[in-house]
């Protein structure tokens, strides 16, 4: 049996990440995998003959340009391209709204002149606070613990700069941050526009794999949470990995693997090895145990703590608190093949548009979102779903044969558990059908295009990915689930309760997106911690 420095469980992209940044440090590193290839919901794959497509997460702009320029991942063969407009809003009264880079105030104010007037304040406001976040996202928040003197000294000093950071802004930037933080998004949107498409347009981030109404406390975060992201050093832009998604975790495991970390696939966890109160390895599902100084863990911590842990090894409060993480993103995920492009009713036409490489949204303003998630809440899903529809082939002709097309379908709202006990093995393909029909009101003969499809509903995205409750982000980012209450007061440092657990997934701090953040911050807790531990024992 083979003893390694760090045992991490998962290969998802923020396994990958921690798991280079350790090799590269010099450590032994075993990362287990319980799919048959590493990637997690970041994967490629063939889901009809001869169209493949980014099965799960299906865009980037989160990703940190730290982690991509300190692991070489364009060197290693990533390469991210923008879309040629970031949204594209048709409706079904034939007008439309498209957000594109020099054109989007000029299209605004087709709607509302005033709109238009006020998005560069609106932007500029934005900005400041995605500023803010975007300086937290790799650093550890102050963990608010009763510990040693030193780690609170740690937290002291943590917190210290993160208030001379806030200090820095302006009253007017300060009170923008503390409204995204606890207002809803519609409220914060209401204070600044007017139009019901552009409000729609800039709301739809706030509920994007989060299981609320834009009406809902706190949907104004997960906006601000969207928007600190970048592409090619652009901020706020989206953009598509040619070869989808995949190519971000090929090549961080690439990067790792040329550190010597070992990977293993279909290796799935069964549970963490404990030992006197420490974690010193894990036990593989067909009994195997492999042996570490340290375990870090990419999965969703209620799946840690209340499956992989002994309960009688845990605080029952944190026990507690991990039974209670909340995991929902009301996500119904659809891969299609297309033998031509859609054609909307407001901008016709098959021939690549602009608006064919946008994010289309297809939601119209927010009380449609609001009707969806209280749809859900009642019946199980939205009889008017709001839909996200992105056509990577058109900026990427690796992922279909010449003349068709690969089409990602993020849906929602629809509910993580049916109500009154019914399966979604029962209604998955009723619903899927909705979705096709949904699309197809807005672009007449999109159905007929269908030429495949592969569909995933809450329970398949557990099942499949490992996403409790079917969530997206490894738990709803909400005040009470976020900085250092994420995932509990006292640990949100990347350090679990017990000695040797570490936290590296989007469980912890900054949250979910493939952001890469979680890994590196967790890689930097674990190398601190053996070096106070090497100095101590000299």
């Amino acid at each position: 049996m083979q003893t390694y420095d760090v045992v991490i469980i998962g290969g998802g992209h923020n396994g990958l990440t921690c798991a280079a940044y350790l090799g590269m440090a010099g450590l032994k590193v075993k990362l287990l995998e319980r799919r048959s290839m590493v990637g997690g919901a970041a994967v490629t794959e063939e889901f009809c003959p001869g169209f493949r497509n980014s099965i799960a997460a299906y865009t980037v702009s989160l990703l940190n340009p730290k982690i991509i320029a300190d692991l070489r991942l364009f060197e290693h063969g990533l390469k991210i391209v923008e879309r040629r407009a970031q949204n594209f809003l048709p409706t079904l009264d034939g007008r439309y709204l498209l957000a594109a880079e020099g054109r989007t105030k000029h299209n605004i104010a087709k709607f509302n002149a005033g709109d238009a007037e006020r998005y560069d304040a609106f932007n500029h406001t934005l900005d400041a606070s995605a500023d803010v976040l975007r300086e937290l996202v790799l650093q550890p928040p102050p963990n608010l613990t009763n510990g040693t003197k030193l780690a609170a000294l740690r937290a002291a000093l943590r917190a210290g700069r993160i208030g001379n950071r806030l200090r820095r802004l302006s009253a007017e930037n300060l009170r923008t941050l503390l409204e995204l933080l606890t207002k809803s998004a519609a409220d914060y949107l209401d204070a600044w526009f007017g139009g019901e498409l552009v409000k729609a347009w800039l709301g739809f981030d706030a509920i994007v794999g989060n299981y609320a109404s834009p009406y809902t406390p706190g949907t104004a975060y997960v906006l601000l949470h969207h928007a600190f992201g970048e592409v090619n050093g652009k901020k706020r832009v989206w953009g598509h990995a040619i070869g989808g998604m995949g190519a971000i975790t090929q090549a961080m495991a690439r990067a790792a693997a040329g550190h010597g970390v070992e990977i293993e696939t279909d290796a799935p966890v069964r549970e963490v090895l404990i030992e006197k109160g420490s974690a010193v390895g894990v036990v593989l599902e067909d009994g195997r145990l492999v042996r570490g100084g340290a375990v870090a863990a990419n999965v969703n911590p209620k799946l840690l703590y209340t499956v992989m842990i002994p309960p009688d090894a845990l605080d029952p409060a944190f026990l507690r608190r991990m039974q209670g993480w909340r995991c929902a993103s009301g996500t119904f995920r659809i891969n299609v093949a297309l033998s031509e492009l859609p054609s909307f009713a407001a901008l016709p036409g098959r021939d690549c548009g602009d608006h064919h490489t946008a994010g289309i949204i297809l939601a119209p303003s927010l009380g449609y979102m609001d009707r969806a998630y209280c749809d859900a809440r009642t019946l199980g899903w939205s009889r008017e779903p709001i839909i996200e529809m992105v056509i990577p082939s058109t900026l990427d002709d690796t992922l279909a044969p010449a003349g068709g097309h690969v089409a990602s379908l993020f849906c929602q709202h629809v509910a993580p558990q049916l109500p009154v006990g019914r399966s979604w093995n029962d209604h998955r393909a009723t619903v899927a059908d909705l979705m096709i029909e949904t699309v197809d009101r807005y672009a007449p003969g999109f159905k007929a295009s269908v030429i495949g499809r592969q569909v995933l509903s809450p329970f398949d995205l557990e099942q499949v990915f490992g996403l409790t409750g079917g969530d997206i982000f490894h738990g709803a980012l909400t005040l009470d689930q976020l900085f250092w209450a994420r995932p509990a007061v006292g640990y949100a440092d990347y350090r679990g309760p017990l000695k040797g657990l570490y936290h590296c997934g989007s469980g912890a701090h900054p949250g979910g997106g493939v952001t890469g953040a979680p890994g590196h911050n967790a890689a930097r807790a674990i190398i601190a911690d053996r070096r106070w531990r090497l100095w101590f024992s000299r």
